[in-house]
């Protein structure tokens, strides 16, 4: 019988040429500097989209909590007209929270939240904790109340004459307004 001697396969090698011939070299392994600089550019074109986003967290929360906060005052006047009843918006500025009343002055319960009151409190949300409720001023009161008419009256029940809130987090400061007689809400 034929005497065949089969080489042993190997993997993982690869053929170096020298001046006998080609012989098998065991791979070095290890990156090269190409396969280093992709994957450095790579974290850093990663890195430099997280970084922005991380820091306009702050931005983010204030115009969620202006937005919120505008239709919630839009809910209560539109629930004041709808069913030809006082709904008013009561503020705790120190506290960073603020509730829907009926005219009894009643905490109305929250139209999604079944079972929940009508109240928002920015320092125990989560999605709104960076968002500080500087300053409330309904001619010098921290109510406003909306008539079936949907206009808006101070905490003295007289007409308003002037409606501001101010939201700061971080370095952004936005302001709501309420107007008089119209009860049109803005943001600023």
């Amino acid at each position: 019988m034929l005497n065949l001697k089969y080489q042993q396969a190997r993997l993982d090698c690869s053929y170096i040429k020298n001046n006998d011939g080609y012989k098998f070299r065991d791979r070095i392994t290890g990156f090269t500097l190409v396969e280093i600089l992709i994957v450095v550019v790579i974290i850093s074109i990663a890195a430099l989209t997280a970084i922005p986003m991380m820091s306009s967290a702050a931005s983010m929360q204030i115009r969620s909590a202006a937005n919120m906060l505008t239709a919630d005052l839009e809910y209560a006047k539109s629930m004041a007209i709808s069913r030809a009843q006082n709904y008013s918006v009561v503020f705790d500025a120190s506290a960073d929270s603020y509730r829907i009343e009926d005219q009894n002055d009643n905490v109305i319960p929250h139209p999604v939240k079944k079972g929940f009151d009508y109240e928002i409190d920015f320092k125990n949300d989560g999605r709104l904790n960076k968002v500080d409720i500087v300053s409330v001023d309904f001619d010098s009161t921290s109510k406003v109340t909306f008539d079936y008419l949907g206009s808006p009256y101070n905490g003295n029940s007289t007409p308003l004459n002037n409606g501001v809130i101010n939201l700061q987090a971080g370095s952004t400061n936005t302001i709501i307004t309420v107007e008089p007689v119209t009860g049109y809400v803005s943001i600023q």
